[in-house]
């Protein structure tokens, strides 16, 4: 069941995403070479408790992290480690702030010192990948207008779409309907309507889409060793057009 929210409710929400934007501008003046995504995690968990504010995802399932940390072929799910980040690294940094009982997801890639053209043509195609689905966020139109918008796109810059992991409703539970794919076809799936709040997060990868899971259970990889990356806001549909929750 598809859940509408009220203004009030997307207000909050807008909160906890302003203070999610904020720990990813911190977490990417962090980033260099030295510094350890486990780390990142310890900071991120004491932002958010300074802020009256909790990881969402710590304790889901299981999750044992404030934050997902995901290296290089590491398409989503990547545990923070002790292993230092090296120079043309990128890591993918993701988390659910829970502010007073709102929720924001949004994840963003960054770059670890220099890094290979091919590496920042993929961050760069993925971020623009996320704002293509987004212009499509729109009151009346279908989820697969956004999944097609990103397909689209990414395949014409020579790069594929992960589809085992998918955008998701979000409210007073991190993942709620409709499943939001990041590729599909124009004119299908659940029709968009005012006071529905999604995520889109699109991942990408330079070779194959394919993925296969650690013996931990949670990482996702790409199946050639070839890099991924990803971008996620979380966003409500609006009669006036999308509204983006998670930039301040």
């Amino acid at each position: 069941m598809i859940s509408l929210k009220s203004e009030r409710e997307i207000n909050l929400m807008h909160e906890a995403g302003k203070l999610l934007a904020q720990c990813h501008k911190e977490i990417e003046q962090m980033i260099k070479p030295g510094i350890t995504t486990h780390q990142i995690d310890q900071f991120v968990e004491k932002f958010l408790e300074k802020h009256g504010a909790t990881p969402e995802q710590k304790g889901y399932k299981g999750y044992q992290f404030a934050t997902c940390a995901s290296l290089n072929d590491e398409i989503c799910h990547g545990f923070p480690t002790k292993t230092p980040l090296k120079s043309g690294d990128i890591v993918t940094i993701d988390m659910v702030v829970n502010l007073n009982g709102a929720l924001a997801d949004s994840a963003w890639t960054h770059k670890v010192g220099e890094i290979s053209e091919e590496a920042e043509r993929l961050m760069d195609v993925t971020y623009n990948a996320l704002y293509k689905g987004i212009e499509q966020a729109q009151v009346g139109n279908r989820t697969g207008d956004i999944g097609y918008a990103i397909q689209s796109y990414v395949e014409g810059e020579g790069f594929s779409v992960v589809r085992d992991f998918t955008g998701h409703g979000i409210g007073n539970t991190m993942h709620e309907e409709p499943t939001i794919f990041h590729y599909g076809k124009p004119g299908k799936g659940p029709r968009l309507k005012e006071g529905m709040v999604i995520t889109i997060e699109p991942m990408v990868n330079v070779g194959t889409w394919h993925s296969k899971m650690d013996k931990n259970g949670w990482t996702a990889r790409t199946t050639d060793g070839k890099l991924s990356a990803q971008y996620e806001h979380t966003i409500a549909i609006t009669k006036e057009g999308p509204v983006i929750l998670t930039e301040q």
